[in-house]
């Protein structure tokens, strides 16, 4: 790969940054964080610090009766997606759309874009206000914008999109049609997936994908009623070695809170309903706290008020991380070795591409809601139900084949190579990849 791109993120929950780590490869010389990189001028990481702040105290608010269903609805009003239907002119801009271009003129970007400036490479972001900022101070490269989710709201394009010249890399076929009523121009679309881990894929023919999809069907179809079904096409597609190894996981759940930390107690309920099942070794469960020590302590304490205290590093596994970059590198490690992702609806719908069943907990804010339906408009996930009788529920679902057919669903309808279209557009390189289809 000759050429390479700066690859730029913000730290506001874990969706942008997820994004670009799918990129890292693609990165000159780090990623970089825009709102907190090495030099950035005090005002504007405190306008950034603001901004995030507003957002994880609201976040955290939301699962309270009353205030926080209101305070969250406020918030979420101002980047709230539009109804796609009818189809009409949807290029107007917003408040909140002005507002973001009125902190840009007062400076915010300026810095990066001018330190970024002396290198003209093109300029990558996983979230809008750096690509505004970087175009509205001339920045003399490309610029891109990396959507990340499965439908965005208005914020996302700037206010003049016909004569914008920023391009995006859609995350789905619906995210292209919505730039198109945002008023930008067709040309400056691509169609290319979520950038998911080149870790977790294995290359253009998605040798690892389909090695840790054989394994995950064994444990999540344990009477054979999918894979008998569907013998001759998993047998086509995986190979021969479907479920005639030796397994390599023992059953598999892991949940994973967002970057606000907001839904932790549902890890609680979890733990505690299947308390009999992990006592007895029955399952795993990874419970995925990100980088915030608070909460791992907190399932930490939980467990062992439960009385698992047995099984905690046994059949209990509570994950850490003291940076970013750890975290996400070790939870894709994870993952391969999951069997089930249960997780609200937020750009980890993407990795239902990976072939792992979703189990969606309620949704939060606009964009979520959008997320929970596109995956279950292509089959790879569904609502949880009530947590207090995941010992049932879940394997019921288990022994109908039901969850092995949404991690079969995903591995066959959601985008997988997403890095590597982008890596396509970016360096020029034609790596042979399959078109996608406009699931909107």
């Amino acid at each position: 790969m000759q050429k390479k791109a700066w690859v730029v993120s913000v730290n506001m929950g874990y969706g942008h940054e997820r994004a670009a780590f799918g990129l890292e490869d693609l990165a000159y010389g780090d990623i970089i964080t825009a709102n907190s990189y090495a030099g950035i001028p005090e005002s504007e990481k405190k306008q950034w610090l603001d901004l995030r702040q507003i957002y994880e105290k609201i976040s955290r608010l939301q699962p309270l009766p009353i205030i926080g269903p209101m305070a969250f609805g406020a918030m979420d009003y101002f980047q709230r997606i539009p109804d796609f239907y009818p189809r009409r002119d949807l290029s107007h801009s917003t408040i909140q759309l002005k507002q973001i271009y009125r902190t840009i003129k007062n400076g915010m970007g300026k810095h990066l874009v001018e330190k970024l400036s002396k290198r003209k490479l093109p300029f990558v972001s996983t979230f809008f206000i750096p690509a505004f900022a970087a175009e509205y101070y001339g920045y003399p490269g490309d610029i891109y914008i990396v959507t990340c989710d499965a439908d965005i709201s208005r914020a996302w394009v700037p206010l003049d999109p016909k004569k914008s010249r920023i391009k995006y890399f859609a995350s789905n076929g619906r995210v292209v049609e919505r730039l198109k009523l945002y008023g930008v121009r067709e040309e400056n679309i691509y169609l290319t997936g979520f950038p998911l881990p080149k870790s977790s894929i294995g290359g253009p023919n998605a040798t690892i994908i389909k090695k840790d999809l054989a394994a995950r069907i064994c444990n999540l179809d344990p009477k054979g009623i999918f894979t008998q079904k569907y013998t001759k096409v998993l047998n086509d597609e995986l190979g021969p070695q479907l479920c005639s190894f030796k397994k390599e996981h023992p059953l598999t759940l892991t949940f994973s809170v967002g970057g606000a930390g907001a839904q932790h107690k549902l890890g609680i309920d979890i733990l505690q309903s299947l308390k009999t099942k992990l006592l007895r070794n029955e399952l795993h469960v990874n419970l995925e706290a990100g980088t915030r020590k608070n909460l791992a302590d907190e399932f930490t304490k939980a467990a062992i008020d439960l009385g698992l205290k047995k099984a905690l590093k046994k059949s209990i596994h509570i994950h850490w991380y003291a940076d970013r970059p750890t975290y996400f590198r070790s939870f894709n490690k994870t993952l391969r070795s999951s069997d089930i992702l249960w997780t609200k609806p937020s750009e980890l719908s993407f990795y239902a591409g990976l072939g792992i069943p979703i189990i969606m907990a309620p949704s939060i804010g606009s964009q979520e809601d959008f997320n929970k339906r596109w995956l279950e408009t292509v089959n790879a996930g569904t609502p949880q139900l009530d947590p207090r009788y995941v010992n049932e529920w879940l394997f019921d679902w288990i022994n109908s084949g039901g969850l092995a057919r949404f991690a079969w669903n995903g591995y066959v309808e959601a985008p997988t190579h997403g890095a590597y279209r982008i890596d396509n557009v970016i360096t020029g390189e034609t790596m042979n990849l399959a078109e996608l289809p406009l699931i909107v």
